[in-house]
């Protein structure tokens, strides 16, 4: 076979650098181009953050933009795709929590407005290893507690058996299975019950025999977390009534004592400094009308550095300085941030204008919406509304919501309507607040009333529905 050569013609896209940087920073988050803007700045001397006080702005530009961009380019950036505690016997989740209520507990407006500065906490090691120096034990018992806790996991459990730490221990230590379990009590009944459990069910206990003797129906609920907590779990009340042979009132107080309790001893070492979320549009009601603007706290202050642009101007040689080639680079770089904000105003105005019910009246008014509907309004490629929708916030009246909240897909009810799925989770939330506790819906009559309203939904998609709302089953929210 010989060998020949041929041309050929055929055309084929190119992403340009200024286009891949723009594609970039359209994708980032407002923390990560908060990032990228710092590295530029340390990178190329041509950009200088801007001196001007009030709102962060770009030079040259004004520092309000205004909702409506009728004159706005359409920045087209291509067609480059985009992607989209260990179990035990009885689960902790299983049971309702009497802590967890205060945990999802809103602040007042005060508290919200002006958050407290975090002070530095003790970690669960540290404050146990200062409760064991300050005891009565002797210093070979207070060394031998203290390898213990050092083997806890980080909800305070010790889920290594007392026989494999044993084997593991260097027999020059001298130390025996009976120290080490009358370590692992000397280490249960510190300042903390609950700490050093081998099990959920032993946790509890811990928990309620730190209480008063004298406590009600202290004893029933040491029985039940010892020996029926799986029952308890199951909200199986008809059975534990019948063998330990008590009453509605006494059951009902015994699991509110054990809802009260702590199933992690450990989670109050564990508080995270929460994460803020700067949205990138705020959300108002102007004249009676939905308007978005940019929030001007999430926009840079970049500009050029008139200093060495104004160098660079008065050279008569200015081909072969490399401040050229950074000032290009800078002029590209803040024309990108431009089409940046651009862009996600306009797609959150058009989400605004779809989804006007869902800020009036909330979750049950939303409607369905694809990533396809916008980029056909506003002419954008689908990739590029999907980016302007990542990691993207606005700010509303209702609270800050991701961009990609305000879609998803819909059911067609028996009108020829729509209804969306964010509506649909709205609809099982209200039927399970206003449910009879001794008598909770099923999925299948929660679809039957649904299907009354006129909004078919099968049983299985209210089941999948109700676990991502973290709804449990019928049989675990039935109560006495």
């Amino acid at each position: 076979m010989k060998a020949s050569l041929q041309l050929r013609m055929s055309q084929q896209l190119a992403l340009t650098p200024q286009l891949q940087q723009a594609i970039r920073l359209l994708q980032l988050s407002t923390q990560d181009m908060e990032q990228e803007v710092a590295r530029m700045l340390d990178e190329n001397p041509m950009l200088e953050l801007s001196e001007q006080a009030g709102h962060r702005e770009y030079a040259g530009e004004p520092s309000r933009v205004e909702s409506r961009v009728a004159e706005s380019d359409d920045a087209q950036y291509g067609d480059a795709g985009h992607d989209e505690m260990d179990e035990m016997p009885v689960s902790i989740e299983s049971i309702e929590w009497g802590a967890h209520a205060n945990a999802n507990a809103s602040s007042d407006d005060e508290d919200a407005a002006f958050p407290e500065q975090a002070a530095k906490q003790s970690s669960m090691r540290e404050y146990l290893h200062s409760q064991l120096a300050v005891s009565q034990l002797s210093l070979r018992d207070k060394q031998v507690v203290g390898m213990l806790i050092d083997a806890l996991d980080e909800q305070g459990y010790l889920e290594q058996d007392l026989a494999e730490l044993y084997e593991m221990l260097p027999k020059e230590l001298a130390i025996s299975l009976d120290d080490l379990e009358t370590a692992l009590v000397q280490l249960q009944y510190l300042d903390q019950p609950g700490i050093g459990a081998r099990s959920l069910s032993e946790c509890l206990a811990l928990q309620l025999r730190a209480l008063p003797e004298n406590m009600p129906h202290r004893e029933l609920a040491i029985r039940l977390v010892t020996e029926h907590l799986d029952l308890v779990a199951a909200h199986d009340f008809a059975r534990i009534k019948k063998i330990l042979r008590c009453s509605d009132d006494q059951l009902r107080a015994a699991q509110q004592m054990i809802a009260g309790l702590k199933p992690r001893p450990a989670a109050e070492f564990d508080r995270t400094v929460a994460d803020y979320v700067i949205p990138d549009v705020l959300v108002e009601l102007r004249a009676g009308r939905w308007q978005v603007r940019l929030n001007p706290e999430a926009m840079p202050k970049v500009c050029i550095n008139q200093m060495y642009a104004n160098i660079l101007q008065q050279r008569d040689d200015k081909t072969g300085s490399p401040l050229v080639a950074q000032l290009q680079e800078a002029n590209w770089f803040i024309r990108s941030l431009q089409q940046r904000f651009e862009t996600i105003l306009r797609v959150a105005q058009a989400i605004v204008e779809r989804q006007a019910a869902f800020l009036e009246h909330g979750e049950i008014a939303m409607r369905p919406l694809v990533l396809r509907e916008i980029s056909e309004a506003l002419e954008l490629h689908e990739s590029t509304v999907s980016r302007s929708t990542t990691q993207k916030f606005m700010r509303t009246p209702r609270g800050v919501y991701e961009f990609k909240h305000f879609f998803g897909s819909g059911l067609v009810t028996e009108s020829g309507g729509a209804c969306s799925s964010a509506a649909i989770r709205e609809l099982i939330k209200q039927l399970v607040a206003a449910e009879d506790a001794r008598k909770p819906l099923t999925d299948g009559r929660m679809s039957e009333i649904l299907a009354q309203q006129g909004i078919v939904v099968a049983r299985r998609t209210i089941a999948k529905y109700r676990e991502a709302l973290n709804i449990l089953p019928v049989n675990l929210r039935k109560t006495l």
